[in-house]
């Protein structure tokens, strides 16, 4: 494939919330077990730009962490940790015999508990893959995220969030030893609305570093800790009447299993929360909140809550006068997205500007192991 200098890629890949089973996704469990999560994309993503040279340079520039990184394609690409996620990209996709420019930046703040970075690292395979002009399925796109980010890099974790990033909207996802399958739910417009319009984001101002928590969990259940296996099972349980929950528009009960699912989801490790997320949980709860969880492995960034139509604002306001920042949630039904810019567009198009790094107001693929 020959590339003029200056044409331009862009791709965007959605963030996700995770309404239950968010650990059973983690290896050893879905190898031992199967796992299974309750999870939906939303209107905040994750952002890329490439835009061809002649040079044989590579630049790499990170909005969000306001780095820079330039070399040869000659140049040996070495892990240094910095910008290790799009170096890996790059090592496993790129075409050695052209040089380009990366704009890279994201809707949220690095720490969301969103899902950012492996969003991040399936814009990365959209993007090399489009300037390459490979055909992959959503399915590859989102195992081949994964192996970079969690078996190249080195970077624990677990299954669900290139894949949500990849296929977008709302699904019902199953991890089994050899394989994923996605299963996307068909729930009804007038539930999705009044789901959508009941769910409040709330961001705890704390980031934490995920790869930290889920090794503390891992830990304990390759020690074969009792309480940890029992709940994991009790969240697997939760996914199940979760969705039934919403097929049958049973929406209070899904907000009440919420509740039942952050209980079970504290017991895999003690870092998942600490004494301020309890108490902004507990004040969301005292003032109409149903039920809630913290967004991703814990510790911080982000937490969903459930709240009764009439008390919302109550909750909202309580939240903002904690100092959290409240937004609402709106689903994004569509996954990983690519798009060539026209040599019009492209002349008169700037590099690629950042966004605000402050929180916002069945088919079956392999897995390879």
């Amino acid at each position: 494939m020959t590339n003029r200098a200056g044409q331009i890629i862009r791709a965007k890949a959605p963030l996700r919330i995770s309404f239950a089973g968010g650990g059973t996704d983690v290896p050893p469990f879905p190898q031992m077990e199967g796992g299974c999560v309750l999870c939906s994309t939303i209107k905040l993503h994750a952002y890329g730009t490439l835009r061809t040279r002649v040079d044989g340079k590579i630049q790499i520039h990170s909005l969000d962490f306001g780095h820079t990184v330039t070399y040869s394609t000659e140049d040996r690409i070495v892990y240094d940790g910095k910008l290790d996620l799009v170096k890996a990209a790059i090592l496993n996709l790129g075409d050695r015999n052209s040089g380009f420019d990366l704009y890279l930046h994201s809707d949220v703040p690095p720490g969301s508990g969103l899902g950012a970075s492996s969003a991040m690292m399936v814009v990365l395979v959209g993007l090399l893959k489009e300037h390459r002009g490979l055909p992959m399925s959503d399915y590859e796109v989102a195992d081949l995220a994964y192996v970079i980010e969690r078996k190249e890099l080195q970077i624990q974790g677990g299954l669900q969030d290139q894949y949500a990033a990849a296929f977008g909207g709302f699904n019902y996802i199953d991890f089994l030893a050899d394989r994923v399958v996605v299963n996307p739910l068909k729930i009804c417009g007038d539930v999705m609305n009044e789901l959508q319009y009941n769910l409040l984001l709330c961001y705890t101002g704390n980031s934490r570093l995920s790869a930290n928590i889920i090794q503390d969990q891992v830990k304990h259940y390759e020690r074969r800790n009792e309480e940890t296996f029992g709940a994991l099972r009790e969240l697997k349980r939760l996914v199940l009447e979760m969705k039934d929950a919403l097929l049958l528009r049973q929406l209070d009960k899904f907000g009440e299993l919420l509740h039942e699912e952050w209980l079970h989801k504290k017991k895999l490790s003690s870092k998942i929360s600490n004494s301020h997320l309890d108490e902004i949980y507990e004040i969301a709860r005292k003032h109409g909140a149903i039920g809630g969880k913290i967004s991703g492995a814990g510790g911080g960034g982000y937490m969903l809550l459930y709240c009764q139509d009439t008390k919302k604002h109550v909750v909202a306001n309580k939240l903002h006068e904690m100092g959290c920042v409240v937004s609402e949630v709106s689903f994004e039904p569509g996954g990983l997205q690519t798009w060539r810019v026209g040599r019009t567009d492209a002349a008169r198009s700037s590099a690629f500007k950042p966004s605000s790094s402050e929180p916002l107001r069945e088919v079956v693929g392999s897995v390879a192991q």
